[in-house]
């Protein structure tokens, strides 16, 4: 018994090396800036550096507009598939998981081809259209995890019940979908749009090919110009990831709890 927690504590210890000894070091790197003493002059450098505003601004707004888009997409979707469709879940499945096998190289080239200013449908002709055809494409990016943390959640509760109660007592299907789904599955929600956000933040293939002014572009040309401001933007999306994972942890306190039979 005592060997097997010895082990187990040995286990995690690596881990934990493994995960923290990267993370030091480059905090450590990020403040050596100022020769001969520890900084934090890269770290004011990203801040007050009005690119750095401008592009995680845009990506903030863009990242939640796409969680909008996905939401409104996938819980009425996945919602009625296990509802009234449970025939058509694998061919559901399927579909969502395209996205992970075609690179976003290939999605973005295809919206090039199908939406460029000579097509029946010019999106890439104004601002206004290729904003609203990059949040398309990082809805697409983003399906897989909402799809998938929308379907598990749902699992968790017994939907036909749910259905049939508000039914009797009158609700439409707007209603029981904003009232008594989608609190129900507020957490698995949360989930797919936090990973939702942490895609559209460090994305760069579809915002520099449709040349916005996003965040993972100005990632890329910071890395591919300076020295310290790159690892003090990664300590700063780090600190921005985990900030995000206690919200959603904090959040999950105040969520209806379900008492309802997984369905």
């Amino acid at each position: 018994m005592k060997s097997g927690k010895f082990w187990a504590w040995v286990v995690f210890a690596l881990g934990a090396a493994y995960f923290f000894i990267p993370l030091i070091a480059t905090v450590e790197f990020s403040m050596r800036m100022r020769r001969g003493a520890y900084s934090f002059d890269a770290y004011k450098v990203v801040l007050g550096d009005p690119r750095f505003q401008a592009t995680f601004g845009y990506s903030v707004l863009a990242a939640v507009f796409t969680i909008i888009l996905g939401v409104l997409i996938v819980v009425p979707a996945a919602y009625w598939i296990r509802l009234r469709l449970p025939q058509l879940r694998p061919l559901v499945e399927f579909i969502t998981l395209l996205p992970l096998v075609i690179p976003a190289i290939v999605i973005v080239f295809g919206y090039i081809r199908m939406y460029g200013s000579n097509s029946p449908l010019p999106f890439l002709a104004s601002d206004t259209g290729t904003n609203a055809l990059l949040v398309i494409g990082y809805a697409t990016l983003s399906l897989p995890y909402m799809y998938r943390a929308v379907d598990t959640g749902l699992r968790t509760i017994d939907v036909r019940t749910l259905t049939e109660a508000a039914q009797i007592l009158g609700a439409g299907w707007s209603t029981i979908i904003t009232r008594v789904i989608l609190p129900n599955v507020l957490i698995a929600v949360l989930s797919g749009a936090f990973l939702t956000f942490a895609i559209v933040i460090g994305e760069f293939t579809m915002a520099s090919l449709l040349n916005r002014p996003a965040f993972g572009p100005y990632l890329q040309n910071i890395g591919a110009n300076r020295a310290y401001e790159p690892a003090a933007l990664a300590i700063i999306a780090f600190a921005i990831t985990w900030g995000c994972m206690s919200l959603i942890q904090i959040l999950s306190r105040f969520a209806p709890r379900s008492a309802n039979r997984p369905n």
